[in-house]
């Protein structure tokens, strides 16, 4: 089978795997695009097929029609800093400076003009565990505090259960801004590859001054944004990777476990929090160890 073919197939799998993230059941697919799905791998030194074009727009369970963007562009971070961490002093006035800046932001004037706050992030400055996610929706475009909806609130759930809080962690996203969502009067969107690769800087810059011991990634996009692979959040999710020499744990975004109550899913997520504490040195109880499991 060719490389080629192993390319288009992986980015298929992946842009397929990130529309059910966001809720997507159904898709529109064109009969050229079946007839040309339905034709057997090239084999050997064979040219793969033309890529069937990929429709952009899909109709949800109630038919509503959305636009979703392209999977996320790799986005290479920039070098790990060498220089020593800051004092507290310090810390809190090279964030300070930074929030200012991020919030003076107009780089994607369509996001600037749409916003009706910017979400820097929030919690402890020298907190040992972060979380990132995708980007702000309404409730935190409305409130200016990341997580702060009904998936916020399932996310503080989970750290609460953990032993933590949101003031002893540190929670931000790839994207300050609410992705507008021009023509439609709710819902959200994920990034476009060029809004990721034009905030993203604020977040390495959060990264470098926070300097945590482990970073949970929320979801695909997260996952894509810091380290540039997209290969799913399934095939990801629970497999320790490394973010510029920092463990990072993949994991399902809060608003998957919403959509999906079922507890083997809940207890997968629930295993990648306790890997993050136990990478952390955190003590866990056997109630906690228990969580999510049949009785």
């Amino acid at each position: 089978m060719s490389s080629d073919y192993d390319e288009l197939l992986t980015a298929t799998i992946q842009h397929l795997e990130g529309l059910k993230e966001h809720g997507v059941r159904h898709v529109n697919v064109t009969p050229e695009t079946l007839a040309a799905l339905a034709k057997p791998a090239p084999r050997g030194g064979a040219s793969a097929p033309a890529a069937p074009r990929v429709p952009q727009t899909f109709r949800s369970p109630a038919a509503a029609q959305k636009t979703f963007a392209p999977a996320p562009a790799l986005v290479a971070p920039p070098p790990l800093p060498t220089t020593p961490k800051l004092s507290p002093a310090e810390l809190a006035a090279a964030f300070a400076a930074l929030r200012a800046r991020a919030l003076a932001c107009v780089k994607c004037p369509n996001l600037a003009a749409a916003r009706q706050n910017v979400v820097f992030g929030v919690g402890n400055l020298e907190a040992e565990l972060m979380f990132v996610g995708e980007a702000p929706g309404a409730d935190e475009d409305a409130q200016g505090e990341p997580f702060v909806g009904k998936a916020g609130q399932l996310l503080t759930r989970i750290i609460q259960t953990m032993g933590l809080s949101r003031e002893t962690v540190y929670i931000a996203n790839i994207l300050k801004c609410r992705p507008d969502t021009p023509g439609q009067s709710a819902g959200n969107r994920p990034p476009t590859p060029e809004e990721m690769a034009t905030c993203i800087p604020y977040l390495h810059e959060q990264i470098d001054l926070i300097r945590p011991r482990v970073i949970v990634a929320l979801g695909a996009t997260a996952v894509a944004g810091l380290l540039g692979k997209t290969l799913g959040i399934t095939k990801l999710r629970g497999n320790w990777q490394t973010y510029r020499g920092t463990p990072l744990m993949p994991t399902y975004h809060p608003a998957y476990l919403l959509r999906n109550q079922a507890m083997t899913e809940k207890r997968k997520v629930w295993e990648d929090m306790l890997a993050a504490m136990e990478k952390l040195g955190m003590p866990i109880s056997e109630r906690q160890r228990n969580f999510f499991l049949k009785g």
